[in-house]
């Protein structure tokens, strides 16, 4: 018989999804709260749940095997001194559309200016306010995992021109070039609108600073809806506020939620959201666990798995 404890934010619906699977020799622990999970977890050897929540109590798990995540991110995990007797698996499939459906959201709004055009209606003014077509416009999309091809391929269906950057070389539909390594510079002269969904590694610390952002067009936008540690917020703060580039949009920050006190809130150019870019539905999520638990049982290697040196 398996254990398998669910800790997160709504276990509640977890464990109805995960009751309706009728999975075979599972017993489910639903924990709400700390303590309670704390408790349970000694005895279980399989973990679902957001890392936030689980990473600090994996210590009191004394036959763990397997941790499936419920985010993309799984930086808690990954951190040097915590334990790595257990294989960790992520997040891959459900997050692609979601996060175009985020980016192009902004891209249309930005483009046909309808935040503009709804200011001009509450004031009763008819203006006609020229645009152009994303057509030929260059979207450069940094991280080319899942969520990152899947932006390439909405990309392609408006026309526009695309192009990546990633760890390592590989040809990707739909992205005409792919930069590497010190290349990063040029990939940026390049771009109308960049978009960041990489992973949180030592790598990708500060990525976008001051230096970085001077490569950029004037122009140019940010869009970040991958992981906080990517952009250097004091620098954007300040290449808003001198115009460097023409803005950007943010959906993650190193300190959530986004103090009241922050500068990022009064940049005009500036659209925040609430990291709420890519949501884990957990019917998804309860899918990839499923699938993935048929093949733990059946001994096969798990789907998603999660190299802890790398991040991702």
């Amino acid at each position: 018989m398996n254990h398998l404890l669910v800790h997160a934010t709504d276990p509640d619906t977890f464990c109805e999804l995960l009751r309706q699977c009728d999975l075979p020799e599972l017993e489910i622990i639903c924990a709400a709260d700390a303590a309670m999970a704390r408790d349970a977890i000694r005895n279980c050897n399989i973990v679902l749940g957001e890392p936030p929540m689980i990473a600090g109590i994996l210590d009191q798990a004394q036959s763990l095997e397997w941790v499936q995540s419920t985010f993309a991110g799984v930086e808690q995990f990954c951190a040097p001194g915590l334990r790595r007797d257990y294989i960790l698996t992520g997040v891959k499939g459900v997050h692609g559309p979601l996060m175009s459906e985020y980016v192009f959201a902004y891209i249309l709004a930005i483009e046909r200016h309808l935040f503009e055009t709804k200011k001009n209606q509450e004031s009763g003014m008819w203006v006609d306010i020229p645009y152009r077509s994303l057509r030929g416009v260059t979207l450069g999309i940094c991280g080319l995992g899942s969520v990152g091809k899947h932006l390439a391929q909405t990309a392609s269906y408006f026309g526009m021109r695309v192009l990546g950057y990633k760890r390592t070389p590989a040809e990707t539909p739909f992205v005409e070039r792919v930069y590497t390594g010190a290349s990063f510079h040029e990939f940026l002269a390049e771009l109308d609108y960049l978009v960041l969904v990489l992973p949180n590694t030592p790598e990708t610390n500060g990525l976008i600073n001051m230096d970085t952002i001077k490569q950029m067009k004037p122009s140019a936008i940010i869009i970040n809806g991958g992981r906080d540690n990517a952009v250097n917020e004091s620098d954007l703060v300040t290449a808003l506020s001198k115009r460097m580039i023409r803005g950007a949009v943010l959906d993650v920050f190193k300190q959530e939620p986004l103090p009241a006190g922050s500068p990022l809130w009064a940049l005009a150019d500036l659209f925040i959201t609430p990291h709420n870019a890519a949501f884990s539905f957990p019917r998804d999520i309860v899918e990839i666990f499923r699938e993935n638990y048929q093949r733990f049982i059946e001994k096969k290697p798990l789907m998603y798995k999660i190299d802890f040196e790398r991040g991702y």
